[in-house]
């Protein structure tokens, strides 16, 4: 499987461990990721804000760039991959196309919309499959409660990214029992993080966070994970006010949806980056079992 790899901002910089697991992931299931510098910002909801066509034509002109080499797009974070399909649902606007198309016309761009999106948990649950990701398996994650933390951009607005329902989705559930983990149910996977609001109302962001944070450690979480590296920001960097804020220690270790994949796969923490984290792995990775050779 060959894929056009959109790694978006966070994960080139601050997030640099999510790039490097799903790094390791992808070589694990011979999926082969090709690279596009000339990528830019998906806009993060931002730039759409200010000027439509503006976050329309970016996003237009990075899926023009993997159609051009035949490839279908996969992103890794679940706000590139809203603002991607997004653009894609509104460029099958006659009024917005004509417009996108004159913004490209005269850098050299021609949008054809033959390019999928996708994100790498879909890659994993529908392409590569459950029963190929067991069998690669060399570390059960078995006994590890996760709780999985969807976040809003993956699943909404659901009528456009016809995906699972944005009220009980289960690909993360179903991926997290395949490397042997238990999936915790609990509200607050499916809500937001706080990290949309978190540079106006830091303190509302921060109450968020918190509280979907102890709706899953109530319900017997022992972690979380999260395919969004905003929501990971939310989480994990802001987990230490989160926790002053709704008045309760959290200590609750966050992953990245490929951190899990690739522990489960035989990565080691380094591999990983795990270091990376501000709240500790380590109470996780003494859980776990030492991988099969």
């Amino acid at each position: 499987m060959k894929l056009a790899y959109y790694p978006g901002c966070v994960a080139q910089e601050s997030g640099r461990e999510l790039d490097m697991a799903t790094r390791f992931v992808c070589r694990a299931l011979e999926i082969e990721l090709v690279e596009f510098p000339k990528f830019s910002c998906c806009g993060s909801g931002f730039v759409d804000e200010a000027n439509e066509v503006l976050n329309v034509a970016i996003n237009a002109r990075n899926l023009a760039i993997a159609e051009a080499a035949g490839l279908d797009l996969m992103t890794i974070c679940s706000t590139c991959q809203g603002m991607l399909s997004l653009a894609k649902l509104r460029m099958t606007d006659p009024a917005v196309r004509a417009k996108v198309d004159g913004a490209l016309r005269p850098i050299g761009i021609t949008y054809r919309g033959s390019s999928r999106v996708t994100h790498l948990l879909r890659v994993l649950v529908e392409d590569v499959g459950l029963p190929a990701i067991r069998q690669k398996v060399r570390r059960p994650l078995a006994g590890l409660k996760v709780g999985a933390f969807y976040g809003c951009h993956l699943l909404r607005p659901s009528d456009e990214l016809r995906w699972e329902s944005p009220e009980e989705p289960h690909a993360f559930e179903d991926l997290l029992a395949a490397l042997g983990a238990e999936p915790v149910l609990y509200r607050g996977r499916v809500l937001c993080c706080g990290f949309p609001v978190q540079f106006v109302k830091p303190e509302t962001a921060g109450r968020i966070a918190g509280h979907q944070i102890l709706d899953a450690r109530q319900h017997g979480a022992q972690a979380m994970a999260t395919p969004c590296p905003l929501c990971h920001i939310s989480l994990d960097a802001y987990q230490a006010p989160a926790a002053k804020l709704v008045g309760q220690p959290l200590d609750m270790p966050v992953f990245h949806l490929p951190q899990l994949v690739g522990l489960a796969l035989g990565a080691t923490p380094e591999e990983l980056g795990l270091s990376r984290h501000l709240v500790p792995t380590e109470p996780v990775l003494a859980r776990v079992p030492p991988a099969a050779r």
